[in-house]
């Protein structure tokens, strides 16, 4: 994760903040131990020099009290010194660290050393609240980073060796054992086992998986010793790039984030020349007024006006915001979507494989014009074989079961001049028979006379030599969730749920009915299916976003389009992880509603956060400027709004 929001609190120069505060939470480790040993020292120097503040103060030249109090000031404040010492090298003079460097010396020249020390104390314990909060936020995310195995067993010439997974090439066997994390994604060659994909899901069930299946790197392999031939390098597989996402996803600052930097670039410095204008002006102008009594209520003015809180509060609400959503399975890319979600009044959900299983069965063949159930599913079986499409595996798993025999077998001389006319189906010479197999738009487009068009379910119809052969009917289940998950998305305020599919009419409707979907466009090509959404787009004003929820394996295009991109169970499509914003890692449409309810909140509390904030400060600015609230006032209005702020941000973890 970038160190921007794991360091320094108060500087603006996001960049290079890190390097003026030398607390180990900024790499993702929070100890807590190490933090503690010199902020004790400090506190226990203040403590001597507050208590015992006035015979220190009457030792010659108040030496004693220096000696007490100076160590405590450098061992408190180091951090914020170098850091605007080093900004005022680079030209980057008024940051935060500034304001409070300036108030501090200024209390120790006016000899208030107390106080001084005092304000970089307490800020400092209020760094340990951040790193402890950051640290909190982080452990909401390890428990997926975790899953990046640390080793391979490789089996070479029937040995096995324990190897580092980026050692591991292409086409190499591995076994993993029971207990073992998959350090590679691959292919089974042998064994059985139940696997666990929680980390990587938010699924709980453990998975069954056998012979001739795929297994990704990152589950935990729990009951069986499987051989699996590994189809991809760790670099590129899946964990591997959702790791990277993971790593990376602070980097993307929300549209509030930018606006608070901009805010401080213009705030610091108006703050600085107001507090100057205190302590010089007064004594001018105003009779009886001492130039001691002002640099005072200038140096409160100071104390004050730094928006720690703001600056601390703001980025770490929103890291909450991406720890709790991937703590649920949910990987949002930057805080920059986690604000576009919250806006989300239109949600388009793509049919195959999101609202529905996707797993495709044969439940009906009816042959047309003299043909036999057997003659058009076998037809229909050898031109499906050249197709990976989940309804033309579904035909050709079909055929085996029913109808092939040892004695008849497909194979790649069956089939010729095989070619896909996307959207519609495919068209191919089948043992010299010229074939068309696809949806009635096919059948429409190729003028084959047949009285077939309104079939419910999902259809091939059949054409051998320019003549109708038949249908076969194929089955998806609706996913169990799916009806729960439009109605979440109905509680949450989302004015209109859609569903695109390239299916025929009767089955969109039937699946938008049973799920009480808003409205649905069905029988479209996969550049259809963009023309749609960018209707929907031209119709959504600047306040209303529009999301697209596809499987990530077709809809690529589409969910790229969206104001926000979300790839359903989509841990295994490289085009997902890339493609969207948002990667629900497991099969559950109602992580839909759960995403735009964690931004949601995530919104809420930042708000609220600047306006505690703002609020806090314009009142003890005000009361610093006519000499109310004095330094140690200050103290505890800037620490204590940043401290407020910190914990209400850590809340979005807590999301429901």
């Amino acid at each position: 994760m970038s160190s921007q929001h794991s360091s320094g609190c108060c500087s603006t120069d996001k960049s290079h903040n890190h390097q003026g505060h030398d607390h180990s939470h900024e790499h993702g480790e929070f100890d807590l131990r190490r933090e503690l040993i010199p902020l004790s020292i400090a506190i226990a120097l203040f403590l001597v020099g507050l208590i015992f503040n006035q015979p220190l103060h009457d030792t010659p030249g108040a030496i004693a009290e220096y000696a007490v109090l100076i160590p405590a000031y450098l061992i408190s404040g180091w951090s914020v010194l170098t850091s605007a010492g080093r900004n005022i090298l680079r030209g980057k003079i008024f940051d935060e660290n500034f304001l409070m460097t300036i108030a501090t010396l200024g209390a120790v020249a006016i000899h208030e050393l107390p106080e001084g020390v005092a304000v970089m104390l307490f800020f400092q314990i209020g760094e340990l609240f951040q790193g402890f909060a950051v640290g909190r936020s982080r452990r909401s995310i390890r428990s997926l980073l975790e899953v990046r195995p640390d080793k391979a067993n490789l089996k070479i010439d029937g040995e096995i060796r324990e190897v580092a997974p980026e050692k591991v090439e292409v086409g190499d066997t591995i076994v993993i054992k029971p207990g073992e994390k998959v350090p590679l994604d691959g292919e089974i060659l042998a064994g059985s086992s139940q696997v666990d994909t929680s980390a990587l899901t938010g699924e709980s069930v453990p998975r069954t998986v056998k012979e001739g299946e795929t297994i990704l790197a990152g589950a935990i392999n729990q009951t069986g010793s499987l051989t699996v031939r590994v189809t991809k390098l760790f670099a590129e597989s899946s964990i591997a790039k959702i790791l990277d996402l993971v790593e990376n996803a602070s980097s993307k600052k929300a549209p509030t984030e930018k606006f608070i930097t901009r805010f401080a670039r213009y705030y610091t410095p108006v703050v600085v020349f107001l507090s100057l204008a205190v302590a010089i002006l007064p004594p001018l102008l105003i009779p009886g007024a001492t130039s001691e009594q002002w640099v005072y209520r200038a140096l409160v003015l100071l104390v004050i006006s730094c928006p720690c809180g703001l600056v601390i509060s703001i980025p770490l609400g929103y890291f909450g915001g991406v720890g709790g959503a991937a703590k649920r399975g949910i990987l949002v890319k930057g805080s920059t979507f986690l604000d576009a979600l919250t806006d989300v009044k239109t949600v388009i959900f793509d049919k195959t494989g999101t609202l529905t299983e996707g797993v495709f069965q044969v439940t009906q063949v009816t042959p047309y014009n003299g043909y036999s159930e057997k003659e058009i599913l076998t037809v229909a079986a050898l031109a499906e074989s050249q197709s990976n499409h989940p309804v033309a595996r579904s035909i050709v798993e079909a055929y085996d079961n029913k109808i092939a025999t040892s004695d008849i077998t497909i194979t790649d001389s069956d089939v010729t001049d095989y070619e896909e006319i996307p959207g519609h189906g495919i068209r191919a010479k089948v043992r010299g028979r010229s074939v068309l197999a696809g949806n009635d738009r096919l059948l429409h487009r190729e003028n084959i006379e047949h009285n077939t068009c309104n079939v419910e379910g999902t259809v091939v119809h059949l054409a051998i030599d320019r003549k109708y052969a038949g249908y076969i009917l194929i089955s998806d289940r609706i996913k169990e969730d799916a009806s729960r998950a439009i109605a979440q998305l109905k509680k949450a305020e989302v004015s209109e749920t859609v569903m695109l599919t390239g299916d025929n009419r009767v089955v969109a409707q039937s699946v938008a009915d049973k799920l009480g979907l808003d409205t649905y466009k069905a029988e479209l090509l996969p550049e259809d299916k963009v023309e749609a959404i960018e209707q929907y787009l031209r119709k959504s004003d600047t306040k209303s976003k529009v999301a697209f929820v596809g499987d990530g394996i077709n809809d690529a295009p589409v969910i790229a389009r969206a104001d926000v991109g979300m790839a359903m169970g989509a841990l295994g499509s490289d085009a997902a992880i890339e493609t969207a914003d948002v990667v629900l890692m497991d099969d559950a449409p109602s992580k839909v509603a759960e995403a735009i309810n964690i931004a949601r909140k995530t919104h809420t509390i930042v708000w609220q956060n600047i306006i505690l904030a703002m609020a806090v400060k314009a009142l003890f600015i005000l009361l610093g400027a006519i000499g109310i609230a004095t330094l140690w006032e200050a103290v505890f209005a800037d620490v204590g709004v940043a401290l407020l702020a910190i914990l209400n941000a850590t809340r979005v973890l807590k999301v429901n």
